[in-house]
C-alpha cells in the first residue's frame, strides 16, 4: 500500500500522495504480425505513455523507465507469415517477417510521440540474448523449488499434413461456461479464457478444414493450483489496499471458484445413469437451463470430463485455477532449457512475453553502461534494482481481455522463484508484485473491433490524416477505459456521422487548438506589446495561487489513482480562466490601467505556467514549444519546483525576454483538414 505525506504548501499542511523512487512502465506487446491498430495506441500505449511522461517530471526522468516492444514469437505470427507467404503478400522468413513489423510498429509509436526508453523485440538483438537467459533462470528457479510439473495432455494434429498444429491453426468455440467469445483457438479465446485442448468445442484445422486428432505430448507448466493459499493471501492485500481497478480484482478472483462442469437440463437423464462413475461432487442448479456439478480438486473434474465425453454428453467448464502452460513444441519460440528428459522445447508465447519487460529494462541499462562495462560490472543485473526493490514500482498498462496472464500466472512465475514455501510480500531483493492498469475495451462506432472480426479498426496511422497527434492523445487519454468500455467515433471513418455535428475526438483537442492557444497568444503579445517582451515579476494575486495550487494537488491525484479522465478536466478549467481574465481585465486594450494590464500578465502567467506543466505528459509537443519561447530550461517541468512561479526559472527575471512570437503562431495546430481553406 503506498502511504501519504504532507507538505508545506501555502502555509498549509496538505496530504499529497507519495510516488516510489524508481519506477518501470510497460505497455502491452503488440504481435509481430502486424502494424498497431488505433486499439494499440489509444487504448494503452497512449496512457503507458502519458503516465511515463508524468513520473519523468515527478520524481525525474532518471528514475523513470518505460519498456515495450514486439511480440516476436507465437503461433499467430506463424499462421499469418504462412498465410501472407502463400498470397504473395510476403516474400522473406520469420525473422524478416517480425522485423519489418517490428520497424513500422515503432514508427508509428514515433509518430504518436510515444516515447519508450526501449521499444524491443523479443527474437533478434542483444534483448533476445538476455531474454533467453533470463527465461532459463525463471524455468530453472521454478523446476528447482518444486513450482513446475510435468503434464501429458493431447494436442491437435493434422494427420492429412502429417504436423502438429500450433494454437493459431485450430479454430473452434470456446468451452467455458458463459463465455461470449466468437473465436477460440487451441487452449485458449479471444476473451482470453484458458482451456485444455480436448476442450475445445468444434475443433477445425485451420490448414485442411477438417476436424484434428488429438496425440500426447508433454510440457511443463506451472503448478499454479499448489500456490492457491499465497496467491489469495497477495490477492486479499491488493484489494484491501483499493489500487487496483476493482473489475481486475473481480477478474482474478473469478479464478479461484471450485472445478465446475456445466450441463445442460436436457441432459439430465443421461447424467443420472453415469453420476455414481464420477469422482466425489455436488450437484446444485446453475444458471441458463443447466445444473453444475462442484468438485473438490481439479484432478477430479479432469476425471469426470472424460468419463462425460465417453458416454456423449455435452458440457462445459467454468473458471478455476488450472496449471499454467510454460512450455510447447512450436519451433518459432524462445529455446527452454533442457530439464530431466524434457528437451528441444520452446517457451509458450505467453509466459516468455510476461518476463519481456524485464528483458527490455536490462537491455535498456545495459546499453546506457555500455555492453562490455556491463558484463564486466555485472550491470546486467541491475534490472532488480527496478524489478526487486521495495522502493520500486512496475506499472504495467494492458488490455481487460490481458488480466488473467498479467494477474494470476505473472505472479505465480514471481512468488515460485522465491522458493518452495514463497510469501505474499516478497522480501527486499526478490521480485516484487506489479501493479496492473487494464484498461476495459476500446470500441469502434460502438461495436468491439478486432483485425479478425467483422467490425476492421482502422490503423492507427490512418487516424494522423485527420488529427495531429497532441489532439488523439489528449481525446483517448480522456475516454474514462479504467471506468468501462468507450467507443471511439472519429467523425471522418463514421458513414453515419451528421454532417452538421461536431466531430467527438475534438472536444479535448480544441482545447488545446483553441482555448490554450488564445490563452497563450495572448499573455506573448501583451508582453511583447506593453513590456518589451519582459514578463512583469510581482506578487501573484491569493486567489490564483489558491486555485492553481488546488489544480496541481487535484491533477497529481487523479493521475496516482490513474483516474485520468479526471486530468484533462482540471487542467481545462485553468486555461480557461486565463482566458476569462483576459475578458474582464482587457490588458490588451490601450486603455487598460497599466496597474491593472501588470497584474493580468503576472496572475496569467502564471496560470499558463501550470497549465503547461499539467499538459505536458499529454501533448508534449505544444507545451515543449511553450517552454521553448520562454526561454527557460528542462527543470520548468519538474515537479520539485511545481509550486515556484515563472520568474524562478529565469536567470535575471529584470532582464529575460521571451522569444518572439509572431502574429498567428500556434502552440497546437490543428490539422491541415480541419483548417477551412485547406478542406
Amino acid at each position: 500500500m503506498v502511504e501519504m505525506v504532507t507538505s508545506e504548501l501555502s502555509h498549509k499542511q496538505v496530504a499529497r500522495p507519495a510516488f516510489p523512487k524508481r519506477a518501470v512502465v510497460t505497455a502491452g506487446m503488440p504481435y509481430g504480425n502486424k502494424d498497431l491498430h488505433f486499439g494499440h495506441v489509444g487504448g494503452v500505449f497512449i496512457q503507458a505513455d502519458v503516465f511515463a511522461r508524468f513520473l519523468r517530471d515527478r520524481i525525474g526522468p532518471e528514475n523513470v523507465i518505460f519498456v515495450s516492444g514486439t511480440d516476436c514469437f507465437g503461433s499467430p505470427i506463424v499462421e499469418d507469415h504462412r498465410q501472407k507467404t502463400a498470397r504473395g503478400e510476403f516474400a522473406g522468413s520469420l525473422e524478416d517477417f517480425v522485423r519489418a513489423n517490428h520497424a513500422r510498429q515503432k514508427e508509428t509509436l514515433a509518430a504518436f510521440e510515444i516515447n519508450p526508453n526501449l521499444f524491443g523485440g523479443s527474437s533478434f538483438g542483444r534483448a533476445t540474448e538476455i531474454h533467453r537467459e533470463l527465461g532459463a533462470w525463471l524455468l530453472t528457479a521454478l523446476y528447482e523449488h518444486g513450482h513446475l510439473q510435468k503434464r501429458t495432455t493431447p494436442q491437435f494434429y493434422d494427420a492429412e499434413q502429417g504436423i502438429f498444429l500450433n494454437g493459431r491453426q485450430v479454430v473452434g468455440r470456446c468451452p467455458i461456461q458463459g463465455c461470449r467469445s466468437e473465436r477460440a483457438y487451441a487452449d485458449e479465446c479471444s476473451l482470453g479464457h484458458q482451456f485444455d485442448p480436448q476442450e475445445l468445442l468444434d475443433p477445425i484445422s485451420a490448414l485442411t478444414g477438417k476436424k484434428p486428432e488429438m496425440r500426447a505430448v508433454v510440457n511443463w507448466y506451472l503448478a499454479l493450483p499448489r500456490l492457491r493459499a499465497v496467491l489469495t493471501e497477495w490477492l486479499d492485500r491488493v484489494a484491501d489496499s483499493g489500487a487496483w481497478r476493482h473489475f481486475i480484482i473481480q477478474t482474478l478472483r473469478a479464478q479461484f471458484a471450485p472445478p465446475v462442469i456445466h450441463i445442460t437440463r436436457d441432459q439430465v437423464a443421461e447424467l443420472d445413469a453415469v453420476a455414481g462413475q464420477l469422482p466425489a461432487h455436488v450437484r446444485q442448479e446453475g444458471q441458463a437451463n443447466s445444473v453444475q456439478l462442484v468438485f473438490e480438486r481439479l484432478a477430479d473434474r479432469e476425471i469426470a470430463t472424460g468419463i462425460l465425453g465417453q458416454h456423449g454428453l455435452r458440457y462445459r467448464t467454468g473458471e478455476t485455477l488450472v496449471p499454467f502452460r510454460l512450455t510447447g513444441n512450436l519451433a518459432w519460440g524462445l529455446p527452454a532449457p533442457e530439464l530431466e528428459d524434457l528437451a528441444d522445447l520452446t517457451f509458450w508465447v505467453w509466459p516468455e512475453s510476461l518476463w519481456a519487460p524485464i528483458s527490455f529494462t536490462a537491455t535498456y541499462l545495459e546499453q546506457q553502461a555500455g555492453p562490455e562495462q556491463s558484463r564486466r560490472s555485472g550491470r546486467a543485473e541491475d534490472w532488480r534494482d527496478w524489478w526487486c526493490a521495495k522502493d520500486a514500482m512496475v506499472y504495467q498498462f494492458i488490455g481487460e481481455d490481458n488480466v488473467f496472464f498479467y494477474g494470476l500466472p505473472q505472479m505465480g512465475i514471481f512468488l515460485g522463484t522465491q522458493g518452495a514455501q514463497p510469501v505474499a510480500d516478497p522480501p527486499e531483493g526478490q521480485l516484487q508484485p506489479t501493479h496492473l492498469i487494464a484498461n476495459r475495451h476500446l470500441l469502434f462506432l460502438g461495436k468491439k473491433a478486432s483485425s479478425s472480426g467483422a467490425v476492421k479498426p482502422p490503423m492507427a496511422r490512418d487516424l494522423l490524416d485527420h488529427y495531429t497527434a497532441d489532439q488523439l492523445r489528449a481525446h483517448f487519454f480522456s475516454l474514462g477505459l479504467g471506468l468501462r468500455g468507450m467507443s471511439f467515433q472519429p467523425k471522418p471513418f463514421n458513414p453515419t456521422a451528421d454532417a452538421r455535428a461536431a466531430d467527438p475526438v475534438l472536444k479535448e483537442g480544441n482545447l488545446l487548438s483553441n482555448a490554450f492557444n488564445r490563452a497563450v497568444r495572448s499573455c506573448f503579445y501583451t508582453v511583447q506589446k506593453f513590456h518589451d517582451g519582459r514578463v512583469p515579476v510581482g506578487t501573484i494575486s491569493p486567489e490564483v495561487v489558491a486555485a492553481s495550487e488546488a489544480a496541481i494537488l487535484d491533477y497529481e491525484q487523479a493521475m496516482f489513482r490513474h483516474e485520468f479522465h479526471q486530468a484533462v478536466p482540471i487542467i481545462g478549467d485553468t486555461i480557461r480562466e486565463i482566458n476569462q481574465l483576459w475578458s474582464r481585465s482587457k490588458p490588451y486594450d490601450d486603455q487598460c490601467d497599466p496597474a491593472v494590464r501588470r497584474q493580468a500578465l503576472i496572475d496569467a502567467f502564471h496560470m499558463v505556467r501550470v497549465a503547461a506543466v499539467l499538459m505536458h505528459p499529454i501533448a508534449p509537443a505544444g507545451t515543449e514549444l511553450i517552454r521553448r519561447y520562454l526561454r527557460v530550461g528542462e527543470d520548468f517541468w519538474s515537479w520539485a519546483r511545481i509550486f515556484e512561479p515563472l520568474y524562478a526559472f529565469m536567470p535575471d527575471p529584470a532582464t529575460h525576454r521571451l522569444e518572439f512570437l509572431a502574429p498567428r503562431v500556434d502552440f497546437f495546430e490543428k490539422h491541415p483538414s480541419q483548417v477551412p481553406e485547406a478542406a
